[in-house]
């Protein structure tokens, strides 16, 4: 594509140095920038990419989208937010590919993941061909990519969608959070279903207040579009027993679905029963009911299957067809994923790193415990400081051993995040190891017949990210070889 043809959509612009090259790529990383390719400057947290034109020209760029002057011998398109600008040229360059296919978000705090995976299941098993992005990696098909974000930026992303249609892909469903909505991330993406899973404390440290925080999460809704055609889906899916949904739907023009468990709801569970084993609940849709029995394991999960539910029926799945497929899921990885080597006790790694989400595992864990429980849990360094303290109370509240240790502590001091933890629970009983694989090894090794050892906080995560380096570490993994150890 002509630089001329990709830029006309942008109002206002200036541009130095006359050219109308022929543009093959659009890049805003300089190490991707290869012969014909867009450069675009961006201005991040650490890196400032205007920094770099002469690197990218040097490697081929042969344009410059930027939100300043800056020297260089090819074309430079000149605005005033190029983050904004990127988002507009990506979805021109790769051709609208939301509106080629269906796509479905699912914001919140917790759920996420296991939300999307369970809509992508359904979705597959329907017969769709079928896109995924999320936390753990996008996948088309059957084929599987490593992502950096939740969400990616706009250009990866339309750059997704666009492989995706070329792959035939009916529906792509995505984790949208709330940092990528309020940077702008998936601006140009045409969302059908949009989902609410939940809204409990996190990402202070960005977002500052809960109510900028839903705020946030509130975008997906309002930016479902404002206006009703018979030809296009346009829903939004609001868990009813959570107050945030108020404001959700005050801020879509969307038509409205909701599920829930405390109150009247379209999609309403009831009956629910919740053992070692698996979850029971009777589904009521209007007249509708039916039993269905979750191989998940929680409350938090009924929730979880009840979004979905909503969600894949109102994409057109028949309700009996989204309850075999259910009934049928083991589970989603590092999610409530049990960690078996035949010991007389049971361990469980989840990817709980909110006050929210901890409470609602160890409250699970406590419906069907028949000894007692252990919980390891640590806080991220760098990230908001407010939920440390929160963290410590509810383990020492549903556990019956605490042990706190570290979670991705990253540049700050890992005694210094104990500290804030231990301070909001003093006087109770817990232990603190700054090595993770200690923490882990010691509550594997305490653990008695019939007790649940809860490891809290990294889930699927392969990592952990100590000062500046990633290092190697999977929570299942330690706590294997600490069950082997032990039994040997």
């Amino acid at each position: 594509m002509k630089l001329q043809d990709l830029i006309q959509e942008l109002l206002l612009y200036s541009q130095t140095n006359k050219g109308n090259p022929e543009i093959e790529s659009i890049e805003m990383d300089s190490r991707q920038v290869k012969k014909g390719s867009l450069f675009v400057c961006i201005k991040g947290y650490t890196v400032d990419g205007h920094d770099y034109v002469q690197q990218a020209v040097d490697a081929g760029a042969v344009a410059i989208l930027a939100a300043k002057e800056v020297n260089a011998t090819v074309p430079v398109i000149v605005v005033k937010d190029t983050v904004r600008a990127m988002a507009i040229l990506a979805n021109r360059f790769y051709d609208n590919p939301t509106k080629k296919m269906t796509l479905i978000g699912v914001t919140g705090t917790n759920g996420k993941t296991t939300v999307t995976h369970l809509v992508e299941r359904v979705l597959t098993e329907y017969g769709d061909k079928t896109g995924l992005i999320g936390t753990m990696y996008m996948k088309i098909g059957d084929k599987k990519q490593e992502v950096k974000n939740t969400t990616p930026e706009s250009l990866s992303l339309q750059k997704s969608f666009q492989e995706m249609v070329n792959e035939n892909v009916d529906t792509a469903v995505m984790e949208v959070s709330s940092h990528a909505l309020h940077l702008g991330r998936v601006r140009g993406c045409d969302f059908n279903i949009a989902v609410f899973t939940n809204l409990t404390q996190d990402h202070l440290d960005y977002h500052k207040t809960m109510d900028a925080y839903l705020h946030a999460k509130g975008l997906l809704f309002a930016q479902l579009g404002n206006t009703y055609d018979q030809n296009t889906l346009k829903i939004a899916i609001l868990n009813s027993d959570d107050p945030a949904s108020e404001e959700y739907e005050k801020m879509t023009s969307a038509q409205v679905l909701t599920y829930g468990i405390d109150t009247n709801s379209d999609y309403l569970a009831k009956d629910i029963e919740i053992t070692a084993r698996g979850t029971k609940f009777t589904l009521a849709v209007g007249k509708e009911e039916m039993t269905i029995q979750l191989k998940l394991i929680g409350k938090f999960s009924v929730y979880n299957a009840l979004a979905a539910i909503a969600a894949s029926h109102a994409y057109g799945v028949p309700l009996d067809k989204i309850k075999s497929t259910l009934e049928g899921i083991e589970g989603v990885a590092g999610r409530f994923e049990a960690v078996d080597e035949g010991q007389p006790y049971s361990v469980i790694v989840d990817y709980a790193h909110t006050p929210d989400s901890l409470e609602n595992v160890l409250v699970t864990v406590n419906e069907f415990v028949k000894g007692k429980v252990t919980v390891v849990v640590g806080c991220g360094g760098d990230r908001d400081r407010t939920k440390r303290p929160l963290m410590a109370q509810i383990a020492t509240k549903y556990a019956d051993k605490a042990v706190f240790t570290s979670d991705n502590p990253r540049t700050e001091d890992p005694e210094t995040i104990l500290k804030d933890m231990e301070a909001g629970v003093e006087g109770e009983q817990f232990v603190s190891f700054i090595d993770r694989r200690d923490a882990i090894f010691h509550a594997i090794s305490s653990a008695n017949v019939n007790d649940v050892v809860v490891i809290a906080g990294k889930g699927h995560e392969t990592y952990q990210i100590i000062g500046t380096d990633v290092i190697e570490f999977d929570d299942r993994q330690v706590a294997r070889t600490a069950i082997k150890e032990r039994k040997s």
